[in-house]
């Protein structure tokens, strides 16, 4: 779930192989569950398709291969955050078996929370903060040793014929690329692991009616540095369009700037490499990452560090 969760509007879907499929996954998994899947709205479609029921159930459905041995640990830290009063979203904890497998697609079923307005940096800053507080729950959580595994893998595998996905030469550069980045964040000077959201963007922080914040969308969660959590929010100014101002309030709501912190233009340039992979991934599929690719791959490939990027296509 992200911010577009709730309140948000429909994603379009038109001419979209990966938005089909994925309803079609949805229609299969509610009938074999006795949930009506009628009106179910596409919210948003990036590493995971995000579908909200009439029944107050938020639907992920993801084809990251992964995902069916990955998923059990997300769900149960989500439970255990939830039941220490951590805000987090938690799964639907009446439908059993979770995750589901559903031709070659993982699903997964998180309570539907009614949100308003946009939450702040600030804010975020305050649940990450907490968060990082937490102790290492007691499940078998991953380590964060390679945060651009999953790119490399899609670099390795974008070479369905006809697809057009990757040039050879775009998927030589990104093959020295990857090696060289990753070879500079196993030298990164981090502090001692903690308990990781994964995707600590502000689209994934809820703004309840009441003023709280509720956090969503815990697939990444892990243990691991610090600096990956904190990083998206500088790189939303690089990128999505944030502002000083938001950088500046996420900073001080969380008690120190990483700015100041030596390895921080390394892990920008990791981050930067790391919102690659998705497009990589659904290209085939998704008419917004044919676009959006391209657009990435250019300013990297020049060395362009604040050309905008999008989440969506622009208006």
């Amino acid at each position: 779930m992200s911010r577009g969760v709730v309140g948000a509007r429909t994603v379009a879907a038109d001419d979209c192989p990966l938005a089909d499929e994925a309803s079609e996954v949805l229609r299969d998994v509610c009938e074999r569950l006795g949930l009506d899947a009628t009106g179910a709205r596409l919210l948003r479609l990036r590493s995971n398709a995000v579908f909200k029921l009439r029944a107050d159930m938020v639907v992920r459905i993801t084809t990251d291969p992964d995902a069916v041995t990955r998923l059990p640990v997300v769900l149960a830290v989500a439970r255990w955050l939830a039941d220490r009063g951590f805000p987090a979203v938690r799964p639907v904890d009446e439908i059993p078996g979770q995750p589901i497998v559903h031709d070659g697609r993982t699903v997964t079923f998180w309570r539907y929370v009614r949100s308003t307005g946009r939450p702040t940096t600030r804010q975020l800053g305050r649940v990450l903060r907490s968060l990082h507080g937490e102790p290492v729950p007691p499940m078998a959580l991953r380590r964060l040793t390679d945060p651009l595994a999953e790119v490399r893998h899609a670099v390795e595998h974008a070479v369905e014929p006809g697809a057009g996905v990757l040039t050879d030469d775009q998927r030589a550069w990104l093959r020295d690329r990857i090696e060289e980045l990753t070879g500079r964040w196993l030298d990164l000077d981090t502090g001692s692991p903690v308990l990781l959201h994964g995707d600590a963007w502000i689209d994934n922080l809820l703004r309840l009616h009441d003023g709280h914040v509720m956090l969503c969308d815990w697939d990444g969660v892990a243990v691991g540095p610090r600096e990956w959590d904190l990083v998206h929010t500088y790189h939303g100014q690089r990128r999505f369009g944030l502002s000083a101002a938001d950088v500046d309030d996420f900073a001080r709501a969380y008690g120190s700037d990483l700015r100041l912190w030596p390895g921080y233009s390394t892990l920008m340039e990791v981050r930067d490499m790391y919102a690659v992979g998705i497009h990589i991934r659904n290209a085939v599929g998704d008419p917004f990452s044919r676009q959006e690719l391209p657009r990435r791959l250019d300013s990297l490939t020049r060395g362009d560090g604040h050309a905008r990027w999008y989440m969506a296509a622009p208006a």
